[in-house]
């Protein structure tokens, strides 16, 4: 009979013992969730006021408190965020590869794309220096229009990588020019020539047609130089650039518009002294 007393208070010791230990873990939970959320709002606020450091710190420990929980991924995005309003695209850059890292599957992917692919374009200064920066806003915006092309993100990004084009040409252009002036005939070509081929959208085929012309002339491919400025002309017949490769083959083009100018202003003032 003690025996059996005795199994039964032990059975009834430990169950009360699993009961406390799951009301302290029920506690604990709700603490900690708290302090997630109390830390989450303090980030919230400091992002707010401009102290984007402090509200990063806030973030990330709003993450940690709680990384099993739908806050942790939205903490992290809103600290890479928060650097990047104020400019510190390093460190955006750097918490947004960590949450792709640690949240491949979470449903903000193409915001976490988006804001990567903002920090690098946001961090060119001088494409004729530094391509790094260029070349990763293109993969990224690229990288949305692709993967997410029903996205709010989509649209902005297609109109990102056609500026994004024109300063990759404007760099081709800018080297080409360069090999012009050291008359570095065929490294110049073909720079030019990959201009036309990459960047057709662009403002710069023209001119890059045009020194297609030039160069080629210079180095006596006259055939290659008429081959260009067909080209130009057929597509782009009122541009100056047109005109210009037209003066290349006929050095007495700039005399005989003057001439021809000069010829209608005096018809026009004829004209105008009929009536007298």
């Amino acid at each position: 009979m003690k025996y059996l007393t005795f199994i039964i208070l032990f059975v009834l010791i430990t169950a009360c013992s699993q009961k406390q230990e799951e009301i302290v873990s029920e506690v604990q939970g709700d603490s900690l969730e708290q302090q997630m959320i109390e830390a989450y709002n303090s980030g919230l606020n400091a992002l707010d006021k401009g102290d984007v450091l402090y509200a990063a710190k806030k973030f990330n420990e709003a993450e940690l408190l709680f990384p099993q929980s739908e806050w942790a991924p939205k903490s992290s995005l809103m600290a890479a965020y928060g650097y990047w309003t104020q400019g510190y695209y390093s460190d955006s850059i750097n918490e947004l590869k960590r949450f792709l890292k640690l949240y491949p599957k979470n449903k903000n992917l193409d915001y976490a794309y988006y804001l990567l692919a903002m920090n690098y374009y946001d961090s060119i200064i001088d494409e004729k220096k530094d391509l790094k920066p260029l070349e990763q806003a293109d993969k990224y915006f690229t990288l949305i229009v692709n993967q997410y092309p029903n996205s709010d993100y989509a649209l902005d990004g297609r109109y990102k990588l056609e500026l994004i084009q024109d300063l990759l040409a404007a760099k081709e252009m800018y080297l080409a020019r360069h090999y012009m002036k050291k008359q570095k005939w065929i490294a110049a070509i073909n720079r030019f020539k990959f201009v036309i081929e990459n960047y057709d959208t662009t403002i710069y085929v023209e001119e890059a047609l045009h020194r297609l012309v030039e160069t080629h002339y210079q180095i006596g491919l006259e055939d290659e130089a008429r081959k260009y400025a067909k080209i130009l002309g057929y597509n782009y017949q009122s541009s100056e650039w047109y005109k210009e490769s037209y003066r290349v083959f006929n050095k007495d083009y700039s005399k005989i518009k003057k001439e021809k100018k000069e010829k209608n202003e005096k018809n026009i003032l004829d004209k105008i002294r009929s009536f007298f």
